[in-house]
């Protein structure tokens, strides 16, 4: 017998993180939120066209980090490894679009 009925529901969350190398030395919090302001950055990001990361752990770790400000020395690994991740996906992206 499962005792999920008994749990309330998990509050989503998000955090939109961007990097600008001219600009800013590391990338920063653009929004963070949960419940309907997450859902509102997430529809937001869809719209966009903006790739969208899943990971819980990470998005705790971010939340922690004022809205506009730099993201600390401590998840620069963590972050690199997404922007990798999204610049691949759009390099694929891009390949595939330029096939006849």
């Amino acid at each position: 017998m499962s005792n999920d009925v008994n749990k309330p529901p998990k509050t989503q969350k998000a955090v939109a993180v961007s990097y600008d190398e001219q600009k800013a030395t590391a990338p920063r919090v653009l929004a963070s939120g949960s419940g309907l302001v997450a859902e509102t950055i997430i529809q937001r990001a869809e719209e966009a066209g903006i790739h969208i990361r899943k990971d819980p752990d990470l998005i705790e770790l971010l939340a922690t980090v004022p809205v506009g400000e730099e993201i600390p020395p401590e998840l620069y690994q963590a972050i690199a490894e997404v922007l990798a991740f999204v610049y691949s996906v759009n390099d694929r992206f891009k390949k595939k679009l330029q096939q006849p």
